[in-house]
């Protein structure tokens, strides 16, 4: 009597915002047919499938060599894009989900999307690697939904920052980050991670998780929109501005407070989140230097900004 093939246990399923899936440069795939196959993220996530949402911004019908159709689109979250295809090996229901998908993009009306997907990676001849998604399941979602999401998302992005910034003062080994404290689920990952990445700044995770909490409570207009032009005032209008400029200072202060892991905040951080919510880019600047002359911030090294203790 013939054996059956071993089936792949089925992986677990990483909630994960854009911005760490696509900066990942390093794969694994086991020897065995039916070894998974894993995208390791800078943080040390070792990934298989993930849950994923976001804003859907393109999908289009491609005819491939072979004579197939495959449908390719991209999704967009607070911390940049998600790409991804389906194709003919895909579910029934994913199928008929991706053609109606493409009318609604065709019409442009908004969708927002939340996918279970495959990992998948490409090396080009050159021996750069790319990231995209192959989804097994997906279905439309409310705000609240993606409220939701985001920030479970944002969680689990704060919990891999942690994870990894406590496990660089542990021996590199499996032993020293077991003995660190390290969960066992994400030791393999940060070992690889780390050989392959090296040292590397977490602070534009810190941003991410920001502007996606942003959305999540609701201010969605402010961290998903330009930064609009600044407000005209009428002449003798004085103390209004200056409330305003001192408002401006307040929230470049707790921007620069929440964001500093110990080294500063640079110049670029803090005007792009300032900007999330609403802050022109000039004004800004001034109070940063403002804030820099009457002792409140200093600067550690050029462009870096600290709070005063």
């Amino acid at each position: 009597m013939m054996q059956s093939a071993p089936r792949a246990r089925r992986q677990p399923a990483w909630h994960m915002l854009a911005s760490e899936f696509s900066e990942a440069t390093l794969n694994e795939k086991g020897s065995g047919e039916y070894d998974p196959s894993f995208v390791i993220t800078k943080l040390g996530a070792k990934v298989n499938r993930v849950i994923v949402a976001g804003l859907l911004e393109r999908l289009e019908v491609r005819e491939t060599s072979n004579g197939s159709t495959l449908y390719q689109g991209q999704m967009r979250d607070p911390s940049g894009l998600h790409y991804f295809s389906v194709g003919d090996y895909a579910s029934e229901s994913m199928r008929e989900l991706t053609l109606s998908l493409v009318e609604k993009t065709e019409t442009g009306e908004p969708v927002l999307l939340l996918m279970t997907a495959k990992a998948r990676w490409y090396q080009t001849d050159e021996g750069a690697v790319y990231t995209s998604l192959r989804p097994e399941e997906a279905c439309e979602i409310d705000a609240k939904t993606y409220a939701l999401w985001l920030t479970r998302a944002s969680e689990g992005t704060l919990q891999r920052m942690k994870i990894h910034n406590d496990s660089l003062s542990a021996e590199p080994t499996t032993e020293g980050l077991k003995a660190s404290g390290v969960p066992e689920h994400m030791v393999e990952g940060l070992l690889l991670s780390r050989n392959h990445y090296g040292e590397f700044d977490t602070e534009s995770y810190t941003l991410n998780v920001m502007q996606a909490l942003d959305i999540a409570e609701g201010r969605m207009e402010a961290a998903s929109q330009p930064a609009p032009p600044p407000q005209t005032r009428l002449d003798g209008d004085d103390s209004s501005a200056e409330s305003d400029e001192d408002d401006v200072k307040e929230t470049l202060v707790a921007i620069i407070g929440q964001l500093d892991q110990g080294d500063g905040v640079d110049f670029e951080t803090v005007l792009t989140n300032a900007g999330a919510r609403g802050i022109d880019r000039q004004l800004a600047e001034s109070k940063l230097d403002e804030l820099s002359n009457e002792g409140t911030l200093h600067e550690p090294r050029f462009g870096w900004f600290r709070i005063v203790a």
